[in-house]
Parts: C-alpha cells; sequence; structure tokens
C-alpha cells in the first residue's frame, strides 16, 4: 500500500498544504481557550451556543467535550484531556499526524493517497467507535449539563423550575 503519490497538478498538492493550515488554525485556538473546568462547553468561549443534547436530553452527544479534550491536551493537561473526552487526545494525536504528513507531502509534490481499502475500512472502524462511544456515554451519563445549562434549557421551553409554595387551605366547617 502506498501512502503518497505523485500530485497529478498544484491544485491537487494545495489541498495537502490547506489541510495543516486548519489543523494550524485549531490548534491556535485550542491554545487560545481556555478549558471549561466542567470538561464540556469550551466551545462556547467562541460565541457557539451549548450542545442542543445537553439541552435537550441533559446528556453528552458523541462530542461533547472534544474542544475542551483538544484544548487541555494543547495546555499539557493530560488528564483533564482523558476526562473531558476519551477519544480526543488519540483524535488530536491522529489529526496532528496527518497535518504534518500532508505538509511533507505538499513539499514533496505529492498528495497523501486516501482512497483506498484500507484507508476507508480505517474510517468506517473509527467512526463506528466514535458513535458507538458516544451511545453509550450518552446512555450512561445522565445529568451532564451544567446549572447555567439546565437554566438555559428551562427558559427555551418555557419551563419553570419546580418551588415550594405554601398554600393555606380552608379552614374546615365547624372549627
Amino acid at each position: 500500500m502506498e501512502l503518497l503519490r505523485p500530485a497529478v497538478n498544484p491544485k491537487e498538492a494545495r489541498g495537502q498544504l490547506i489541510w495543516f493550515l486548519v489543523w494550524t488554525a485549531v490548534t491556535a485556538i485550542g491554545a487560545y481557550l481556555t478549558p471549561d473546568a466542567h470538561g464540556h462547553g469550551t466551545h462556547q468561549q467562541l460565541g457557539f451556543p451549548p450542545c442542543p443534547s445537553v439541552l435537550i436530553f441533559d446528556r453528552p452527544c458523541p462530542g461533547c467535550g472534544l474542544t475542551t479534550s483538544w484544548s487541555d491536551l494543547i495546555h499539557g493537561h493530560f488528564g483533564l484531556a482523558f476526562e473531558a473526552h476519551p477519544l480526543g487526545p488519540p483524535l488530536y494525536l491522529l489529526f496532528t499526524a496527518s497535518a504534518w504528513l500532508c505538509l511533507y507531502a505538499w513539499r514533496k509534490g505529492q498528495v497523501v493517497v486516501t482512497d483506498n481499502p484500507i484507508m476507508s475500512r480505517l474510517g468506517i472502524a473509527g467512526l463506528i467507535l466514535f458513535i458507538g462511544f458516544g451511545g453509550i456515554r450518552m446512555a450512561l451519563t445522565p445529568h451532564f449539563g451544567t446549572n447555567g445549562e439546565r437554566l438555559l434549557a428551562n427558559i427555551i421551553t418555557g419551563h419553570r423550575p419546580a418551588t415550594r409554595v405554601a398554600k393555606t387551605l380552608p379552614s374546615p366547617k365547624g372549627r
């Protein structure tokens, strides 16, 4: 199995450089962000809303915690990175390796070969692992949201938190 092949044209090789630049931007953003202490929600510092799964079900989606995990990893907090999302560090390291391989290929006027059966099988296996892990985590992790996320969910849905109100009952007649 060949890993690299000559680029057909400069435009094809440019895609390798773009992948490396995307990795550079993601890494710079991860370094800029402060990982959220809750293990998820770091993406909200970029103006994105909380995860709909957390708001609606109070449970994590398969990707909940990835931004926090990557940011923790970039900041050198390895244990916290795995706590935020166990698949985060391996995914970031795979992303990093592929980015550097693409930069190398671009410098040599080549492209990374991704259209072969082995790469397809690895991609499908990775996707099954990610979604399977996410489904199990969603099923086994209730009450995932922070108090702020629960409050926002209540505001969005129009639900009011249950409050106790003392009611005075009418006195029975004759007393």
